[in-house]
């Protein structure tokens, strides 16, 4: 399946502190060498292009689970990461927020050069599904962010953010080349949102007539209108509740990471050693690598990999973050060198949560589980905006019961 569509996003202010940052762009950079490696540059594009995916790769790398926020430090960590390498990647991209994106045009010309890519094609695309979305489609939504990512064979995606001057929120826009069959007529499988009355929509079917008279450029008819349009709209509460997780899928991560033991599966051998609470990150990290697009409709479930930096659903573990980085390179390593044992070992460890899913009945309470991390947090380095995670005066005894 390919996809496209859109997420609506609360809006956060605020930077992202540079001990977060300089491990997202690391974490980062190994997830898509992992899914490089493992599936190729397109599945990397088609990734980039789920709402629901990129939402929650954001979350599993300590952002926000639910904030506009994750668009521009996602893809900024990204930038900083993938450019440097990315004549052995494949993958270059271009753009950012505000004046950076002016700079996409540029960028490509100076990639078509290096690579013999079409770039004054590269530049249309870029140009068009900004117009798209910006002008030719009026939602209310004004773009401040546009990022074009492109691979060495000439495939894309663009992952672009407006945002809503009188309601504070912000609308993400994701497109996939392989969807796109006529760029001014259904690019997109639809336009969902909340409801604001009647808008403008140049880009239907029926306005054909309109376009003609308005738009200077050529086009031709879909050859059919695109199937599994996505759609994400997140909540305006910042703290992470049951309804905004999948329980049975959480529940069987935390019964396979802490009340297994990595020695009672065989195949896990190569992760003896590695405490529960790794484990537990871990297993969501190989989640988004190898998971199926139908895994990805509740972000929040993935911020119990690293927390968030604001706190919640509790502060950024940053000696697991540091293990789960450290963990992932070494396989990605020795993949390189043939070894890709470590690697293997990591997506056995998804295949076992997934396994241990079908019969898993959830019998737990999760804010217990939330509380149970925030009273640890300490132990593992926990940090957020506000500064570092204090040992608590007085530790509460909680009792966690999985099954």
């Amino acid at each position: 399946m390919k996809r496209s569509g859109t997420a609506d996003l609360p809006l956060h202010y605020g930077k992202v502190p540079p001990w977060l940052y300089e491990r997202m762009s690391i974490l980062g950079l190994s997830i898509i060498e992992v899914i490089l490696a493992d599936y190729g540059k397109d599945e990397v594009l088609r990734r980039l292009s789920d709402p629901f995916w990129f939402q929650s790769f954001g979350a599993v790398m300590g952002m926000d689970w639910h904030s506009s926020g994750i668009t521009t430090s996602v893809m900024g960590a990204l930038k900083r990461s993938i450019n440097p390498n990315s004549q052995s990647l494949g993958l270059y991209i271009c753009g950012g927020k505000g004046k950076f994106s002016r700079e996409t045009p540029s960028e490509l010309l100076q990639i078509a050069d290096k690579t013999g890519l079409n770039g004054t094609e590269l530049v249309r695309a870029s140009k068009l599904s900004a117009k798209v979305d910006n002008t030719a489609i009026q939602d209310g939504y004004q773009l401040y962010l546009h990022n074009f990512i492109v691979s060495d064979n000439g495939n894309w995606s663009v992952v672009q953010q407006g945002m809503h001057e009188s309601d504070g929120t912000a609308r993400r826009y994701h497109w996939h080349s392989e969807n796109i069959k006529s760029f001014i007529e259904e690019p997109h499988t639809g336009i969902n949102g909340i409801s604001r009355g009647t808008i403008l929509n140049l880009t239907d079917s029926e306005a054909s007539e309109n376009r003609k008279g308005i738009l200077d450029i050529s086009h031709t008819d879909s050859a059919e209108i695109m199937s599994d349009f996505s759609r994400l709209i997140l909540p305006n509460h910042h703290d992470v509740q049951a309804s905004d997780v999948d329980l049975r899928r959480l529940g069987a991560l935390l019964y396979v990471t802490r009340e297994q033991q990595p020695q009672n599966f065989e195949d896990l051998l190569l992760l003896e050693g590695v405490g529960p609470r790794t484990m537990q990150s871990l297993a969501l990290v190989s989640e988004v690598i190898h998971g199926a697009p139908s895994r990805f409709k509740d972000p929040a479930r993935f911020s119990f990999a690293h927390g968030g930096k604001d706190g919640h659903p509790f502060p950024v573990p940053t000696n697991v973050y540091d293990e789960s980085i450290q963990i992932l390179k070494s396989g990605i390593e020795k993949s390189k060198l043939g070894n890709s044992d470590k690697l293997k070992t990591l997506n056995k460890l998804h295949q076992i949560v997934e396994a241990t899913e079908k019969d898993f009945i959830p019998s737990f309470d999760i804010q217990e589980v939330i509380e149970e991390e925030r009273q640890n947090s300490w132990r593992f380095g926990g940090k957020t905006v506000f500064g570092d995670a204090q040992k608590p005066s007085s530790p509460k005894s909680i009792q966690l019961s999985l099954f």
